[in-house]
């Protein structure tokens, strides 16, 4: 695919579309995967990495600051905190909910882009709300691949509706067959 990174975004219902999505994945597959799935700031921070790796044959942890971006592995937002990417890792921040949350996806994908151009690929899955819609349309003026759940098959079409509505470009896909695009 020829990609550096890449970069996707989910909330409601995205525990189980980032489950179809990271078990399709190939377990050699070429570049580092960064997640922002909206959770509650109260959540047990372990849960979801945990649910996550258990279908995904990559390594999948919550993010921690000036982590290192590494192939084969995904990072997960943790809960209360953005994830931004910079060149070779991640960093976190406490600043203000953006979009009503925390951690935003606008943050990981415009921070993305801005670190990597054309090398990243945004993936907006199911979730109700605009989030990620402003960070998609960034993915795709720097020259990034922007991919989309198919809103049909979404449990909540506003958000992957709101990422076309900002991306008619993107590429709309059933969410069986992301893993396979992403491969």
């Amino acid at each position: 695919m020829g990609y550096d990174l890449v970069a996707i975004g989910a909330s409601w219902g995205g525990l189980a579309a980032l489950q179809v999505l990271l078990h399709g994945l190939d377990d050699d597959f070429a570049a580092p995967i960064c997640v922002a799935q909206h959770r509650s700031a109260r959540s047990d921070d372990t849960l979801l990495p945990s649910l996550l790796g258990q279908c995904a044959p990559l390594i999948v942890r919550d993010a921690e600051d000036k982590a290192e971006l590494r192939q084969g592995v995904v990072l997960i937002a943790p809960p209360n905190y953005h994830m931004l990417v910079d060149r070779d890792e991640v960093a976190l921040s406490c600043d203000e909910p953006v979009a009503h949350s925390r951690p935003s996806i606008d943050v990981l994908f415009e921070s993305a882009a801005a670190a990597y151009g054309e090398g990243v690929v945004g993936v907006v899955l199911t979730g109700s709300n605009a989030d990620g819609a402003a960070g998609l349309a960034e993915v795709r003026r720097r020259g990034g691949l922007a991919v989309v759940q198919d809103p049909a098959g979404a449990e909540r079409r506003e958000m992957p509706g709101a990422a076309l509505a900002a991306v008619p470009t993107a590429e709309v896909l059933p969410l069986g067959v992301i893993a396979a695009r992403l491969n």
